[in-house]
């Protein structure tokens, strides 16, 4: 199906002002929260020594020394306050300067945005508390931190609030399915609403290089921008629009030599607000490919674990696929800038289906 919408200018200005409003805030606020963070030495104290399956993980351990990079984490604080602040300072404007322009350049609409602005929000402050107690030391695991159970158990919580949300109140119990029309799934809606949730969360692990996380995570909200205003959902595509201006801006500073990692108070806030974007787009079944790169990482520890199970034997030299390629000799900046291309390539074919079918 081919969407139709009034393409005039304010209608593509309240997509792409707030974007650029929201990557000049997130520059101009991060003096500040880098030099909290070097103030304070929010950088993890030790580097990885095991693997998920618990053994030991020597290549990790030599690629990744932590205790000599002493940068710090939380970068994701750039991100998803940029993103808050634009969002209510757009509307603040229009309340207190009501006019034609400010009031259609305002996106806080209640049905579009509010949901993945508390959602983006809610999560970034639990991966908030997991970043304090990993840079303290505390915590269920080696190094600090909530426990990977925990962390599982977080996510599928907001999962299952926001699968019941969309289905209860929201009256959503169905997806598209490229060229084939919709697929009702009924109260089967909640699971699967966790189950893409928690897969876009592992995706977590894709942030161990300088620039690779932010990189690949920017390209999907873009493409959900492209096609919520497809759609004639305006106001979601400025809310994506802005969180691609908040990476942007975090990007500036993370590309290397990194200034900060985004770490688990960015990475879970996107990828639980993505998940959010895509199933109120409907266009969720065009997520792994859009999001492809991202979901490639936690893919290859499955894969690395079920080979040396079965197999006897690692598939990948190391995993996630990312260290692979840096065990295979590439420069960091290599496997980030080909990812980057990747994850625009798929953004670009799965937002091209998403608006064709």
């Amino acid at each position: 199906m081919m969407y139709n919408t009034a393409m005039d200018a304010i209608t593509v200005a309240k997509v792409l002002i707030p974007s650029a409003a929201a990557f000049f805030l997130g520059i101009a606020i991060t003096p500040f929260v880098a030099h909290y963070l070097y103030a304070n030495r929010m950088w993890k104290k030790q580097s990885v020594r095991k693997t998920i399956d618990g053994k030991e993980a020597s290549i990790s351990a030599l690629l990744h020394k932590d205790e000599i990079k002493q940068t710090p984490r939380m970068g994701g604080i750039v991100i998803w306050m940029s993103v808050a602040l634009t969002t209510l300072g757009f509307f603040f404007f229009a309340y207190f300067f009501p006019n034609e322009t400010t009031e259609k350049l305002n996106f806080l609409s209640r049905n579009q945005v509010w949901l993945p602005l508390f959602t983006l929000i809610a999560a970034s402050f639990v991966g908030l508390i997991d970043d304090v107690l990993v840079v303290r030391g505390n915590g269920g695991y080696v190094g600090g931190g909530l426990s990977l159970r925990t962390r599982i158990l977080t996510v599928l919580l907001i999962g299952a609030v926001g699968g019941w949300w969309f289905f209860a109140k929201l009256g959503m119990s169905s997806i598209v399915i490229p060229f084939d029309g919709e697929l009702a799934l009924g109260i089967l809606f909640v699971p699967f609403f966790m189950l893409v949730m928690l897969a876009l969360f592992s995706g977590g692990v894709i942030d161990g290089i300088d620039g690779l996380a932010g990189g690949v995570l920017a390209t999907p909200f873009a493409a959900y921008a492209g096609i919520a205003f497809f759609q004639n959902q305006i106001d979601l595509a400025a809310f994506c629009a802005v969180i691609v201006g908040g990476i942007l801006a975090f990007l500036w500073f993370n590309i290397p030599p990194a200034r900060f990692y985004m770490s688990e108070t960015g990475i879970l806030g996107l990828t639980t607000t993505l998940t959010v974007v895509a199933f109120l787009t409907k266009e969720v079944l065009v997520l792994p490919l859009i999001a492809l790169p991202l979901l490639s990482a936690p893919a290859s520890d499955i894969f690395q674990l079920l080979s040396k199970k079965f197999r006897g034997k690692k598939l990948f030299l190391v995993a996630p696929l990312h260290h692979h390629f840096e065990a295979l000799g590439w420069p960091p900046y290599k496997v980030t800038m080909r990812f980057w291309v990747i994850s625009a390539i798929c953004a670009i074919l799965g937002m091209s289906i998403a608006l064709i079918s």
